[in-house]
């Protein structure tokens, strides 16, 4: 099977809101995997208004229009759709898809944050339509903020589990939406220890399709929300997570960048990220 990353030169020189030009580095960082054949590389295309409108307003959708981020964002939530489709159909095993102006923090009728339309709503949307609505789906949050649009839209929904890392331990919706305080000035052992602890214990007992992991890198030391981690804390968790997608849903297992504006933390994670999702050694 396949790895798939989605980019596309629209993300790199320009300066996203909130984390601007991180991605300068790409796709060039990712270095002698451009031509590995474990890898494949996408360009991923707009996802249409129509898909938006079945998670956001009318208002919401219209104002992002009119930004400049948009194209960017509508790019980003396009690549979610399609890894994420092309992993249900057993095309990719897995995925990194790039992500910019669009994310977390965007909720039906609200955005802000640097993330002014949905990812995983649009998308998971679709699948259900197009698809059945007999899946499940895990959500992790290892983005250093708490992931209110996210759990807006699937408040309720109790074939999504939605796990966030963030600064508060609450669980809410029958046990399917679940915040950790990861706590500050915290270690990557202790921060390990919780997704090993939080998460795989509910993803196992869910059993999802598959997994899809918001990962950001602001949780590092010297980010804009630095929890006084690594980049070992991000790269393990990804290895946690991808284990965990071989134990129990043949892999499935779709990453997609997060918050964060240092490019070297960028350069780093998401180039290991891949290697471990294509198990390069």
């Amino acid at each position: 099977m396949v790895t798939g990353v989605f980019f596309h030169p629209e993300f790199k020189g320009k300066d996203w809101p909130v984390i601007g030009d991180k991605f300068a580095g790409f796709p060039e960082a990712f270095g002698s995997m451009l031509n590995d054949e474990k890898i494949a590389f996408f360009e991923p295309k707009e996802v249409s208004e129509e898909l938006l409108l079945k998670v956001h307003t009318r208002e919401l959708v219209e104002k992002l229009k009119k930004a400049w981020y948009c194209r960017g964002a509508l790019l980003s939530v396009g690549g979610c759709l399609e890894a994420a489709e092309k992993i249900l159909i057993g095309e990719l095993e897995n995925a990194l898809v790039f992500v910019v102006a669009a994310g977390h923090h965007a909720g039906p009728s609200s955005a802000w944050g640097g993330t002014y339309v949905s990812c995983t709503g649009p998308t998971i949307a679709y699948l259900k339509e197009t698809y059945g609505g007999r899946r499940r789906y895990a959500i992790l949050d290892t983005d250093s903020h708490h992931g209110d649009g996210t759990r807006a839209i699937f408040m309720g929904q109790r074939d999504i589990l939605h796990v966030c890392f963030c600064s508060q331990n609450l669980v809410e919706d029958e046990g399917t939406k679940v915040d950790v305080d990861a706590g500050w000035n915290t270690s990557d052992e202790d921060y390990l220890r919780l997704v090993e602890e939080e998460f795989v214990p509910r993803a196992k007992k869910f059993r999802p399709h598959i997994i899809m992991h918001k990962l950001g890198h602001d949780v590092c030391q010297g980010d804009y929300g630095d929890r006084g981690l690594t980049e070992k804390a991000c790269v393990e968790t990804v290895r946690i997570v991808a284990d965990l997608a071989d134990e129990m849903c043949d892999g499935r297992y779709l990453i997609l960048t997060h918050g964060g504006s240092r490019r070297d933390l960028a350069e780093k994670i998401y180039p290991e990220a891949v290697r471990i999702l294509a198990k390069i050694t």
